[in-house]
């Protein structure tokens, strides 16, 4: 068992599935675009363990709470590792985190974006440590997120060829 193998059972966290689309949906994009030693990880929103949208769905700051959608930043780090884990193989093989862009669903007057992608950058910093866990990050509003959820997230990794 690798070291972030083991650091993922320790803090018993779960990968989820890959994501169940509704029906009718394609994506016409992977989860996970290759380029040299950089793995760019297309948008990835919260979910549950068997792949299904984690919810609430909705605004944070009127349909979701703060504490819900930082809830929700997390299990979207849990689906994100687990699109890595797929493609590269191992999780072990992940150098460093570069960067993350964080998109929360909310009203214009909500200002708390930074807060609620820090469920995210705190379990990447959790499960990684600070040498290879430490990341640049951007946390934007948006008017809208695809099905309604609360939070959509991006990020870029460098990793072991």
């Amino acid at each position: 068992m690798g070291k972030i193998e083991k650091r993922l059972k320790d803090l018993e966290l779960v990968l989820p599935r890959p994501l169940q689309l509704p029906p009718g949906m394609k994506l016409p994009f992977p989860e996970v675009n290759i380029r040299g030693d950089r793995a760019f990880i297309s948008g990835t929103g919260p979910l549950n363990a068997d792949g299904s949208l984690a919810g609430p769905l909705g605004k944070v700051g009127a349909e979701v709470s703060v504490e819900e959608a930082t809830h929700l930043a997390h299990l979207t780090g849990l689906a994100m590792l687990a699109g890595l884990q797929r493609t590269l193989g191992s999780l072990e093989r992940i150098s460093g985190w570069c960067k993350v862009f964080g998109m929360v669903n909310s009203p214009g007057s909500f200002t708390q974006q930074p807060a609620v992608i820090n469920g995210f950058s705190h379990l990447i910093l959790d499960v990684f440590g600070d040498e290879i866990g430490r990341h640049a990050r951007s946390a934007i509003s948006v008017a809208s997120l695809p099905m309604n959820i609360a939070v959509e997230i991006e990020a870029e990794v460098v990793f072991i060829l």
